[in-house]
């Protein structure tokens, strides 16, 4: 089967032929073309499109117009990212009628989060109808390292965390093949310092700026999600190469921000490892493992009390791989996120069933 995979970013479009779970070709883009991936790859069963929230479904579905117009609904919860999802789906439509496009939701693989981890501690009757929940993001690639994990570690219903590094950030406690505990919540807010989000912050704290400014609703969005973060911290547009740029340089403001990052990121790495009764491994994957995999030796530095070493000469290298010493107490991995084999194995279970 030949499955086109679309998954849009905040700024960008990935695109990707797989063909019989595997990938054979693949572009990055402005999101604005679409329709140039549809032309490269014109002969194709179906297209798979990457969602980052789900709500409450907990698989993959075939999307009509009424489905999409559904998912709307759920753009203030995800701004970045759920919009261009919206507008691709559409756009397939108009551009391919009769082209079977299904969507993966990143928020399916934290379903079945315990009741400790998903409910936040607010009134019970905000909460009583399940919707005010910790949901949790980056699934498609917390799957695929469910699925990479026990070949490569050779352990039955492996303890690792997940560590999504990019633009956005999380870390995601799993057992198996399901999440115990995640560091995103009810929006891709929640969690470490990101590129340009600001990351788990004191509720206090915003209260008291919207008071004081005061801001708006939509200026204190528009500040969380678009001038925080490395960008905020450092004065830049938040790409990590620039901020690491800067440090290297002197500056002290990039230093400052490259240094919360990191720290930010073993917080919640200690925070989810708690989650587990043991831990086999860490899965390191997402932009800034492939395009900056130097940083996962800094990363690491101080992560020893966990067991989590790493050598940095091998952090440089390409593909799935062990990056910990060989004598590591907990096996280290830098691993692709695998988001477009993910689409692709989905899109493939939805046609199927419908021909059953």
């Amino acid at each position: 089967m030949r499955v086109l995979t679309l998954n849009p970013g905040s700024s960008s479009l990935k695109s990707s032929l797989v063909v019989d779970g595997t990938p054979v070709g693949w572009a990055a883009t402005d999101l604005d073309d679409a329709e140039r991936a549809l032309d490269r790859w014109s002969t194709v069963d179906a297209v798979g499109i990457r969602f980052v929230h789900g709500g409450s479904r907990t698989g993959p579905v075939r999307l009509a117009p009424d489905v999409v117009d559904a998912l709307e609904n759920l753009n203030p919860f995800a701004p970045l990212h759920q919009p261009q999802a919206v507008r691709l789906a559409r756009e397939v439509f108009r551009s391919r009628p009769g082209l079977p496009v299904t969507a993966s939701f990143d928020t399916s693989f934290h379903s079945r989060l315990p009741e400790e981890a998903s409910r936040y501690p607010l009134p019970r009757e905000w909460t009583r109808q399940g919707r005010l929940r910790r949901y949790g993001f980056h699934g498609l690639s917390c799957r695929h390292a469910a699925r990479r994990v026990p070949e490569l570690l050779d352990t039955e219903e492996p303890r690792f965390l997940c560590c999504h590094l990019g633009a956005g950030v999380s870390v995601t406690a799993i057992r198996g093949d399901r999440s115990l505990d995640t560091s995103m919540g009810f929006t891709p807010l929640e969690g470490p310092a990101m590129a340009t989000r600001s990351g788990s912050l004191d509720p206090g704290l915003v209260l008291h700026v919207m008071r004081t400014a005061p801001m708006s609703v939509e200026e204190m969005e528009d500040a969380l999600y678009h001038r925080s973060g490395l960008a905020g911290m450092s004065g830049t547009d938040g790409d990590l190469r620039s901020v690491l740029t800067r440090e290297a340089a002197g500056d002290t403001d990039s230093a400052t921000a490259v240094a919360v990052y990191l720290h930010r990121i073993r917080r919640e790495i200690g925070a989810m490892a708690a989650s587990l009764d043991r831990l086999d491994a860490v899965v390191f994957t997402g932009g800034v493992t492939e395009h900056q995999p130097e940083l996962l030796a800094r990363l690491a530095d101080g992560l020893g009390v966990f067991g989590i070493l790493v050598d940095p000469a091998r952090c440089l290298g390409d593909g799935d791989r062990v990056i910990s010493p060989n004598d590591a107490p907990v096996t280290v991995f830098a691993m692709g996120t695998g988001e477009d084999v993910e689409l692709a194995r989905d899109a493939e279970t939805v046609l199927s069933l419908e021909r059953v």
